[in-house]
């Protein structure tokens, strides 16, 4: 029995989350990140840890991280410097993409440039059908060539994609091994090994971004490591995934494509724990920090996941958590354009100089400066003691923006509030559309530091009767890493039909794919548990361009029953189009195994009842919301107990966060802790 750990790193703040196996308790605390020494704010939270809670590095059984570093990479354009070897002839690929924009009826829309630029990609002669057969040997004088010509360029790493690769690899390992022997110094990735599917611009594009963000991640990870090395920490550090699983972090220096979300799906995988654990299955969540707010989808408590998630204006085409991001954190900066309009975002504060109410120097107005000029924020410390919001700063900050406008100071912060709002609402509502749900048929469970100061509010504008709020709602992602399971993607491209005809091509490669799955999990991961694992197909009609991801039942891949699993396609594809044709033949292009560990979950204990008394307020605030000035009660999170009922509006403090309950909302507490508002009735 020790401790776990689970950290996420923001844009702002670094959380923590540790889980007292023997005591049966989660603790939390947030420490200020310092983009100028990357990894002090980390060795930091672990001297606190020690300080507030006995706990040492040697204690700590289990350490989970979820990091931002891959995506940033992308977003950012900081990745590697590349080189592409491919097949002779196929070097337009990656421009060529699939030939279409990201916008269709805009005359500006562009797509984003590749990570690798064209006169960087070098075809060789070789050619692999598509049965896997070879027509021509690899000309290894035009790989050496390629080489060269590389070398030349100043790259950093080779990512080699050549055709159909994904049936036979032997053409790519091949290349991979020249270059070991010939350019040592560089990296090399094969697409066969990365993510080895059917299409090549997916495939390619795959390939390349965990080319792209290897050297940041690796070098990253490697810091990592030795840190808590430094400090005593023996467990070795897990990273979690895009799929909202966990990885050794060893492993993921080199599959750093499935570590690109990592920190929101994160989030995410912690937030569908807490809405499960509350007894709420269908969930929007809103995961708002100091740089951005992101959103996603939880039904019957299970996140949606997706392929072609953007990542910046690069497609990630592997299984990640759907999420969707929008640039309005409670950093955002507020600003006025050169047409005198009031805009918020998407640039950020961060955490140095932060907004200006943190005194750190920062002068520009932000959403954060915005709640404490309207007396939401002021009265009490945040992150745990860090600070104190200063209002003359805030108001100092605003009156920029509200002298060029011709407002008050107050009615320009609630104008900043609302155009942040509005921001997230056409958000939420595209991905809603997506989906074909009602927002009204939803809980909006907030999360993140800043995810309860403004959950209610756009609650209210999307008509949504109810929202979440957790128990400790800063550190939500932190805990995603305490509640994930080792799991990863293992996939074959198999174009067989979905009948008898083919069911002995079905029980092989599924075999082989199961090995390949326990092999990783058992001897790679080092799990001991019982194994987990979960089928998916990529189906389609005879014919069709595109196929429909399905859930297939272990039980019909064990027997390969085509029979049912192409009834599950037909069913899967009447709920999608609203038809289905079950006369038709059914293809299965590709079997995707879904291999997971499952970890053992922390337990929440119970609060104490609060009996008949309505909780105490600790003071009563002047606020000012919906154009004009209120007196709201001033709640601390550490005195609601269980039954705990009170209504909005109100303001609720606690260290890693502070909730903005506007008039509308009756709230009551839940045994664990959690506030569930219900929109009262009209």
């Amino acid at each position: 029995m020790g401790h776990r750990v689970g950290v996420d790193i923001g844009g702002t703040f670094i959380d923590f989350c540790l889980w007292d196996e023997e005591g049966e308790e989660l603790h939390s605390l947030k420490v200020l990140t310092t983009p100028d020494t990357p990894g002090a704010e980390l060795l930091r939270g672990l001297d606190l840890l020690e300080e507030r809670h006995g706990v040492k590095p040697a204690d700590i059984t289990s350490f989970v991280h979820g990091t931002t570093v891959g995506i940033n990479t992308v977003i950012q354009r900081k990745g590697a410097n590349l080189a592409l070897i491919t097949t002779e002839r196929f070097e337009d690929v990656i421009e060529l993409a699939r030939l279409r924009m990201p916008e269709a009826y805009s005359l500006f829309s562009r797509r984003g440039a590749p990570p690798v630029s064209r006169d960087k990609i070098f075809g060789v002669r070789e050619r692999v059908l598509s049965d896997g057969s070879v027509e021509a040997p690899l000309d290894e004088a035009t790989v050496e060539t390629a080489i060269a010509k590389a070398r030349a360029k100043g790259v950093e790493g080779i990512v080699v994609s050549l055709l159909n690769s994904y049936r036979n690899p032997a053409h790519e390992e091949q290349v991979v091994a020249l270059v070991q022997r010939l350019a040592p110094e560089l990296f090399v990735f094969r697409s066969s090994e990365v993510w080895p599917v059917i299409r090549e611009y997916e495939r390619t594009t795959t390939a390349l971004i965990n080319g792209y963000v290897h050297p940041k991640i690796r070098d990253y990870l490697d810091r990592l490591i030795e840190g808590l090395q430094s400090r005593g920490v023996t467990a070795q550090p897990l990273i979690t995934k895009s799929n909202g699983g966990i990885m050794s972090a060893e492993l993921g220096k080199r599959a750093c494509v499935g570590m690109v979300l990592s920190g929101t799906a994160s989030g995410v995988m912690g937030a569908a724990w807490v809405a499960r654990e509350a007894g709420v299955p269908h969930v929007i969540t809103l995961d708002i920090g100091g740089t951005s707010a992101d959103v996603a989808l939880i039904i019957d408590g299970q996140p949606q996941f997706g392929l072609g998630e953007k990542i910046g204006d690069l497609p990630l085409y592997i299984p990640s958590v759907s999420v969707s991001s929008i640039g309005d954190g409670g950093g955002s900066i507020a600003w006025v354009d050169g047409f005198g309009v009031l805009k918020v975002g998407p640039e950020s504060a961060g955490s140095s100089p932060g907004p200006a109410c943190y005194g750190r120097g920062g002068v520009r107005p932000t959403i954060t400066d915005a709640f404490v000029v309207c007396g939401f924020l002021g009265q009490h410390d945040l992150a745990y003691g860090a600070f104190r919001p200063d209002a003359v700063l805030a108001r100092a900050a605003i009156e920029t923006v509200a002298g060029p406008m011709g407002l008050g100071v107050e009615q320009t912060a609630e104008a900043i509030i609302r155009i942040a709002i509005s921001g997230m609402f056409v958000e939420v509502n595209k991905m809603v559309a997506r989906y074909g749900i009602d927002p009204r048929d939803f809980a909006l469970l907030t999360f993140g530091g800043a995810g309860p100061m403004l959950g209610c509010f756009l609650a209210r504008e999307m008509g949504m009767r109810r929202v979440l709020i957790p128990t400790r709602p800063g550190v939500v992602s932190a805990l995603g890493g305490l509640v994930a399971d080792i799991k990863n993607d293992f996939i074959r491209t198999l174009f067989i039909s979905a009948d008898a005809s083919d069911a002995a091509s079905l029980l092989r490669e599924s075999q082989a794919l199961q090995a390949q799955g326990i092999a990783w999990l058992r001897d790679e991961q080092g799990f001991k548990g019982e194994a987990a694992p979960s089928w998916f197909a990529d189906m389609c009609y005879r014919g069709q361009s595109f196929e429909i991801e399905v859930l297939l039942d272990p039980a019909w891949i064990e027997a390969a029953d085509m029979v049912a699993i192409a009834e599950a396609f037909h069913v899967a594809h009447e709920g999608i189009y609203d038809f289905c044709d079950r006369a038709a033949p059914v293809q299965i292009v590709n079997l995707r195994l879904v291999m997971a560990g499952n970890s053992t979950k922390p337990s929440l204990r119970r609060l104490a009842e609060a009996g008949t008394e309505p909780p105490v307020a600790e003071q009563m605030l002047r606020v000012f919301f919906d154009g004009g000035w209120h007196s709201v009660p001033l709640y601390r999170r550490s005195v609601l107990r269980a039954g705990h009922q009170f209504a909005g509006p109100c303001v609720i403090a606690q260290d890693d966060t502070t909730a903005c309950i506007p008039p509308g909302f009756d709230a009551v507490v839940d045994a664990t802790g959690n506030i569930i508002l219900e929109a009262a009735a009209e």
